[in-house]
């Protein structure tokens, strides 16, 4: 997938606008571990993941609890740091070797004042990222954790085979005890 494939598919962008945020990125490629971004700076850019993985968290004292994770395509962003200009609440590592396009968010915002179709772009991204939390948000509080699970194998199954089991369990919201469990009754239920 290339760059321009994934901006047109967060919001389709005429010849001109489309050479403008072409021309910010900056392609680079980053190891496995590699922190995005921390919970104690601010951000400074915007990622576009080409190829990899990455999973954003929040650490505890006594554990971390993973909030999403990312693959090719996505658009990666603090969305505190991107709306506020202020410290951003989680921390965002690679979880795979991964290249990427780095876009500066103050030559972003630049460009949104001046051309309206760019703006719509910015829009667009923040409203899937919102959008995706909320969807988060929402299967924690009313799904079971074997609805989750469940819900995670038909939208994401291969996340069971590049992401380790704790950061799938923190993901879903249980403990890897837990995910055992649930695991062990699908494959129960699926024998039968």
């Amino acid at each position: 997938m290339t760059l321009t494939d994934i901006l047109q598919t967060t919001y389709p962008l005429p010849g001109t606008s489309l050479a403008k945020i072409l021309a910010l990125a900056e392609y680079i490629e980053l190891p496995k571990g590699t922190r995005l971004f921390r919970d104690d700076q601010v951000a400074q850019h915007i990622y576009v993941l080409q190829h990899g993985l990455a999973r954003a968290y929040a650490q505890r004292a006594d554990r971390e609890v993973t909030f999403w994770f990312s693959d090719e395509g996505a658009v990666i962003v603090s969305i505190r740091s991107y709306t506020e200009q202020a410290v951003s609440y989680e921390i965002i590592e690679l979880l795979e070797d991964s290249g990427l396009f780095r876009l500066n968010m103050h030559a972003l915002r630049q460009l949104y004042q001046t051309d309206v179709h760019l703006a719509n772009w910015g829009r667009a991204m923040v409203e899937r990222v919102w959008l995706q939390t909320e969807q988060q948000l929402i299967a924690r509080q009313f799904r079971t954790a074997a609805e989750r699970y469940a819900d995670l194998l038909l939208q994401s199954p291969h996340l069971l085979q590049r992401v380790p089991l704790g950061h799938i369990a923190s993901y879903l919201g249980i403990t890897q005890v837990t995910l055992s469990r649930v695991r062990a009754q699908l494959k129960k239920g699926q024998a039968t």
